[in-house]
């Protein structure tokens, strides 16, 4: 059994909370790592991080913010790596998998602006910025009089350019905010009705080497089985709608019901919001493949009206 264990993460606030989410269930799981020498974070810097001024659709999308820690993994120099699931391409590299999810956060994005406005109640022409496609057409399928703008940062780059005047509002993950301890500054938690979640968003994965038995080991206790239920049904909508950064795709898988019964919603749209086209079920999800083949009807009846429009 491994004794010492390096965790490969990106150096940003939210990653290290993360992973130190991660560190903290290793602890409590298995007395024998509790020794702080135990486990060791290596910080990586990815393409991501290194690009700010672009939007990441342009220049290559998700897997961007995994690229370099991936490759660490395969050459040895970490044992695991943490990833926000919202992140991570739907095709692993060969060799690689991802065993364990840990606990899924809130879902939902929050939204600021300078006034206290609402997405309705903001003046015709605000600014509102983001990074995210999927806002973007969200706030513009029901604002189309509103300008969003690209808008990248972590939390207090973006809340200080919010107070500068750069942008009248912004949206950030309410996950992130929770698991920062900021909580407290946010000023509205969209529903899904309104705000359709991004797919996996709050949702927290462990990678690791496939023929890494030890590490799988460790890893078995702190998975949680209903959020890997939610993360396949939405990862399997992204697979088969071929979604990729450049894409406005959304959706969510709710936590089952006592009778396994689960509502599952998602929706593609043109980034100027026009051509949303949601879905919404009701149905039974009592394993993965379930899971799977209620993301794969979803984006075949969404596939189904973008033919028809």
């Amino acid at each position: 059994m491994k004794t010492k264990i390096n965790i490969g993460t990106r150096g940003s606030p939210l990653a290290l909370a993360q992973a130190e989410l991660l560190a903290s269930a290793l602890r409590h799981a298995h007395p024998h790592l509790a020794a702080p020498e135990s486990i060791n974070f290596v910080i990586i810097t990815t393409t991501g991080d290194r690009i700010q001024d672009r939007p990441l659709s342009e220049v290559g999308g998700k897997g961007l913010f995994t690229k370099e820690i991936e490759e660490a993994l395969l050459d040895g120099s970490i044992d695991a790596a943490v990833h926000s699931m919202k992140d991570m391409p739907t095709e692993l590299p060969t060799g690689l998998v991802i065993p364990c999810l840990l606990p899924r956060e809130d879902v939902r994005d929050a939204f600021f602006s300078r006034s206290g406005e609402t997405i309705d109640t903001l003046p015709a022409g605000a600014v509102v910025g983001t990074s995210s496609l999927r806002r973007q057409a969200i706030i513009l399928a029901r604002r189309p009089d509103l300008k969003v703008v690209m808008f990248r940062g972590n939390v207090g780059t973006r809340l200080q350019k919010l107070q500068d005047g750069v942008v009248d509002a912004t949206l950030l993950a309410v996950a992130g905010l929770n698991r920062l301890g900021k909580s407290d500054l946010i000023q509205t938690a969209l529903e899904p009705d309104v705000m359709l979640p991004a797919v996996a968003q709050g949702t927290v994965g462990i990678e690791i080497r496939e023929k890494d038995t030890e590490m799988a080991a460790l890893l078995a206790p702190v998975h949680c089985a209903v959020t890997a239920l939610r993360t396949a049904a939405e990862r399997a909508f992204l697979a088969a709608m071929d979604g990729s950064c450049k894409t406005p795709l959304a959706a969510l898988m709710s936590v089952p019901d006592p009778e396994g019964r689960a509502r599952f919603d998602a929706l593609s749209a043109n980034p100027d919001g026009t051509g949303l086209h949601r879905v919404s079920y009701l149905m039974q999800v009592l394993h993965e493949g379930d899971a799977e083949r209620l993301g794969q009807r979803a984006a075949a009846d969404i596939r189904a009206k973008l033919a028809a429009a």
